[in-house]
């Protein structure tokens, strides 16, 4: 570890491994898909699994890109406090319900491509989750408490929050990508 990085606070270190770890057993179970299978869309509006992994690399690296721009400005960090805490509880609730909520257009519909190379996405996602760690790495550790981040629906709350809303947010649309590879048994592929 050099002078400027570091050490990760043991929650997000843990939640970075877990999510490393969901994804590289993903990744096991959809390396034996077809790339057809894996860009099929069960219905006309539905996501393909392809563009579930490019939506969620998506909102993964915006999460990012957030945080970086906002600490580019070199801002004044307010503590996260009780309401930071409370947005966080909201968005992991409404993150676990079971109902359909419309992603945010920058990381949906155009911006997520019709086809795509399912080893292509792979390495993507998995340098982009690496290049999390190293960002994260660097940041003071009294950062995290910070309103760092701003979810687009639940607002402003720390990087905790972040990192809860990522766990979440994999979770809730792995479930989306086992019940569309349960559909691809039931029609033509």
């Amino acid at each position: 570890m050099n002078a400027t990085q570091t050490k990760l606070p043991h929650k997000v270190d843990r939640q970075l491994q877990q999510l490393d770890t969901e994804l590289t057993e993903l990744l096991k179970v959809l390396k034996d898909y077809s790339e057809r299978t894996l860009n099929k869309r069960p219905a006309e509006d539905k996501w393909s699994v392809l563009q579930v992994m490019n939506h969620l690399i998506l909102v993964e690296g915006y999460g990012k890109a957030y945080v970086e721009k906002k600490l580019s400005f070199n801002p004044e960090l307010k503590k996260a406090g009780l309401g930071g805490t409370w947005r966080k509880f909201m968005m992991n609730t409404v993150v676990k319900f079971p109902f359909k909520v419309n992603a945010p257009a920058p990381v949906s519909g155009d911006n997520l491509p019709e086809e795509s190379s399912f080893w292509e996405t792979a390495k993507k996602w998995k340098q982009q989750r690496e290049e999390l760690r190293i960002f994260l790495e660097t940041l003071p550790v009294e950062h995290f408490n910070k309103e760092l981040y701003k979810h687009p629906l639940a607002g402003k709350m720390s990087l905790y929050g972040l990192m809860d809303f990522n766990v979440a947010h994999f979770k809730r649309h792995l479930k989306q990508i086992n019940k569309i590879l349960a559909k691809s048994f039931k029609i033509n592929d």
